[in-house]
């Protein structure tokens, strides 16, 4: 991992965030205080109707133009937030959003954030800590979701919002925010350096179309830990571009797992490394540890990569990589991945399968995965022996593997 990042230890990531909200500021905190900004004082109304949307970006300008650290408070009570875009850079690097118990919540029509792309975003902004005792983002997105499953919902019906964007910005902590019923991705990272997102809190209907928990896209230097995801997509999902990310202590289900990928949809792009996934736990979830890339020319990759201490209940796919992705076969019929996989190791992996393939390594005929190592993986598959499968991939196995390596 790189040096710049948040270190990668339980201890060591809460001393973290502790240091994080005095970064670098500790003098100006001492000689000149912080500046605080009260939503409710500046307009906005704890009622779940009125919009409150000014009031939150009144405080947000005036904690952004402040040379001192500074913090928004959120109190206890609904506040309706329309398409909020929280812009920097800032004059201070230490600002904070302390949302109490407060319930933040989209409007009720999803049409009037129709197709925003993002609720409430957060760009070019470079020393944020987003800290939550229970606070809830409430993205509404029911009303969207019953639309897209309507026999016109394809052309009938926006994209959505994303309930949470990070764009361009570094230095970033959030902790204990809950996001719910979000009309898109619940959280987006993009763009980003240095991001930890600690005890995340997700849900979503296992039928809510694209609700992934956490997207990460060109960034560096992420960590999600002590999290919980239940959605409808991906828990976690890895885009391009992502280097040196950590994900510990994490619980997955319903939803389709934690993916890196999808990957190779554009020729020209950058790939993903240095990827860890440890202690996490999948329940009735389509898939569990997986890599996907569409079967298209890429010049991309996925290389050290580690999925370790995970458990597997009643989990359709637990060990994954689908090189051949390629949803209702189109755009890439009769294509081969060029993305390359190689140096993966699942280690310490156990439990059930849904499916009596528990371990299925489906790669690409002109980039076979390579360096593919399987250690101490247990899966059954009603209290019988799984099976594998593999198709052009190499690789070693270790310790006690079940079902028989097809490597």
């Amino acid at each position: 991992m790189a040096k710049s990042s948040c270190p990668r230890s339980l201890i060591l990531v809460l001393s973290c965030v502790l240091v994080f909200a005095f970064m670098n500021n500790s003098s100006a905190l001492a000689s000149s205080g912080i500046n605080n900004y009260r939503v409710v004082n500046l307009g906005a109304k704890p009622d779940g109707k009125t919009d409150s949307t000014k009031a939150f970006l009144s405080a947000w300008d005036k904690a952004c133009a402040s040379v001192k650290p500074a913090v928004i408070h959120v109190p206890r009570g609904t506040f309706l937030l329309g398409n909020a875009i929280f812009k920097g850079p800032c004059n201070n690097q230490a600002t904070t959003f302390r949302i109490a118990e407060g319930t933040l919540v989209a409007p009720s029509d999803y049409r009037v954030l129709g197709n925003a792309g993002n609720w409430l975003s957060f760009q070019d902004v470079h020393g944020l800590n987003i800290s939550s005792s229970h606070g809830i983002l409430d993205g509404q997105g029911t009303g969207l979701w019953d639309c897209k499953a309507s026999p016109l919902g394809k052309s009938n019906c926006p994209t959505g919002a994303i309930s949470l964007g990070f764009f361009n910005s570094s230095n970033i902590v959030v902790s204990g925010l809950i996001s719910r019923n979000s009309q898109m991705v619940h959280i987006i990272i993009k763009g980003c350096h240095n991001v930890n997102m600690l005890g995340i809190r997700v849900s979503a209907s296992e039928k809510a179309p694209n609700t992934d928990g956490i997207h990460i896209q060109m960034s560096s230097d992420i960590t999600i830990f002590n999290s919980d995801f239940s959605t409808g997509d991906d828990c976690v999902s890895i885009g391009p571009g992502t280097f040196n990310l950590w994900i510990e202590k994490v619980t997955c289900g319903p939803g389709h797992g934690i993916s890196v990928g999808s990957l190779g949809w554009e020729m020209q792009e950058p790939g993903v490394q240095n990827v860890t996934v440890k202690t996490a736990t999948f329940k009735n979830t389509l898939n569990g540890v997986r890599i996907k890339s569409w079967s298209r020319p890429s010049t991309g990759f996925a290389r050290h990569i580690l999925f370790q201490h995970a458990v597997m209940v009643n989990v359709k796919n637990p060990i994954i990589i689908d090189q051949n992705y390629c949803p209702n076969n189109e755009d890439c019929p009769r294509q081969v991945s060029g993305i390359e996989i190689t140096d993966v190791t699942y280690q310490d992996i156990h439990g059930t399968s849904a499916t009596e393939v528990a371990v299925n390594f489906d790669c690409s005929s002109k980039n076979p995965c390579t360096r593919i190592r399987l250690e101490d993986v247990k899966l059954t598959y009603k209290n019988q022996p799984s099976e594998a499968s593999c198709s052009h991939v190499d690789g070693t196995a270790a310790g006690t593997v079940q079902p028989a390596s097809c490597l």
